[in-house]
């Protein structure tokens, strides 16, 4: 079986918040040439390295859900085929954590989903506020919204 390389710009959506892509990608790559050579010993090894890298990238970036994460799964897989013995299964895993990281959105990509994200739990919270306002306070949760979203009362001040 043939196992394609990995390259950095694949690792973007698993590892951004990681300061270890570098050591997650030779980590993966002593992985893969441990599976093309069926060297077991070196296979597990590189597989710890590999789950503790993601495991820290994930506390890293405060991700909750990390572990179910196609990434997390299919690396898991490795490391359930290894653990028992069965390099042929490891390396179909394999092929399809990579297949994982060729599919993973580009760091731009992974910027952008995060900051619409944002935008739309400030947007929930402007909402959530504007729905518990009465008539009467009103003006003072238009002052409110302003604030928070411009950083003053007085709005935003436009000069064409």
């Amino acid at each position: 079986m043939t196992i394609g390389s990995i390259s950095a710009a694949s690792l973007s959506q698993y590892v951004l918040s990681s300061s270890n892509a570098a050591q997650m990608q030779q980590a993966l790559q002593r992985l893969q040439n441990s599976l093309a050579s069926g060297d077991l010993n070196g296979a597990q090894s590189a597989f710890q390295t590999a789950k503790k890298l993601n495991d820290g990238a994930a506390a890293a970036s405060g991700s909750t859900g990390s572990s179910s994460s196609p990434f997390s799964i299919d690396l898991a897989a490795v490391g359930s085929a290894l653990n028992s013995g069965d390099l042929s299964t490891a390396q179909s895993a394999f092929a399809t954590v990579q297949s994982d990281l060729k599919n993973a959105p580009s760091l731009a990509q992974a910027n952008e989903i995060s900051a619409a994200s944002q935008s739309v739990q400030l947007v929930n919270a402007l909402l959530s506020s504007l729905n518990s306002s009465t008539a009467s306070n009103l003006s003072d949760t238009t002052s409110s919204v302003l604030e928070k979203v411009y950083g003053n009362r007085g709005g935003l001040n436009v000069l064409a």
